[in-house]
């Protein structure tokens, strides 16, 4: 059973009376990272939007699109974005910011994967030496992207040593920590996280590790409830030059966590 974690923001607009509220579905991997702290009240600010963010996993924000219990989604995994606005569900899908995933493990790093050469090959060492490797395995952009690589590695995702925890980052995070086991994480969330008791990037760098976040508004020719409107002032903020500089100048411990790159 999936849970999703309901956040209301709270911020009205300065010297307008009310606000208009929307429903957004983001991953878990954003609300992790604290950027929404950021950008939420500076939203309802500039554009009088109050955004409700429902935070659950890729998989599960396009199922609340294609449904139409949400106006607008902000997730990564572009094959399953595409494959979303080819469906009609969405409009289009507009890119807005990217980081990249990390494999955390154990400082002492039994399987070697610190030696390898690119991001399959540190998957391949971990199989090899049967060490545990937590996966958040709830159809996730993460989870995807993890399953993309174990692919390129040609290695089954199978065995007592690969463990599925069906959550999302924060408890595939703890799990990981708990057991000293290998996972594999947005940066972000892995900056943000508190628990990390003895583990570290251990494998980063391979581009295809790349990790892109897209902004797709739901289609309203399949709902009149759609908030259209609003959704697309959203859009025109989240491209613009006030959330490219606080998109770039979100840090922690001095390390920027997303970079803007939409084209405008």
């Amino acid at each position: 059973m999936i849970r999703a974690l309901l956040l209301s923001a709270l911020f009205l607009s300065a010297g307008s009376a009310s606000a208009e509220t929307m429903r957004l579905a983001v991953t878990t991997s954003f609300e992790n990272s604290g950027l929404a702290d950021i950008l939420l009240p500076q939203i309802a600010a500039d554009t009088g939007i109050d955004i409700e963010l429902i935070v659950v996993g890729t998989g599960q924000a396009l199922r609340l699109g294609e449904a139409g219990d949400v106006d607008a989604v902000l997730v990564h995994s572009k094959a399953a974005e595409e494959a979303f606005v080819a469906a009609g569900n969405a409009t289009h899908r507009r890119e807005i910011m990217y980081n990249d995933f990390v494999i955390i493990g154990p400082g002492n790093d039994p399987a070697g994967i610190a030696q390898a050469g690119d991001a399959p090959e540190a998957l391949a060492r971990i199989a090899t030496a049967q060490a545990p490797f937590v996966s958040r395995g709830d159809d996730s952009g993460t989870h995807k992207a993890e399953l993309t690589l174990w692919n390129a590695a040609g290695i089954p995702t199978e065995g007592d040593w690969y463990r599925p925890v069906g959550a999302g980052m924060g408890a595939a995070l703890n799990t990981a920590v708990g057991m000293g086991a290998y996972v594999l994480s947005d940066r972000a969330s892995w900056l943000k996280f508190g628990n990390k008791d003895g583990m570290s990037i251990l494998f980063e760098g391979d581009p295809a590790m790349f990790n892109q976040y897209a902004y797709l508004p739901v289609n309203p020719a399949r709902y009149d409830h759609i908030k259209a409107g609003a959704a697309a002032r959203l859009e025109d903020w989240l491209v613009s030059e006030r959330a490219e500089v606080l998109i770039n100048g979100y840090r922690v411990a001095d390390e920027q966590l997303f970079t803007f790159n939409a084209e405008r």
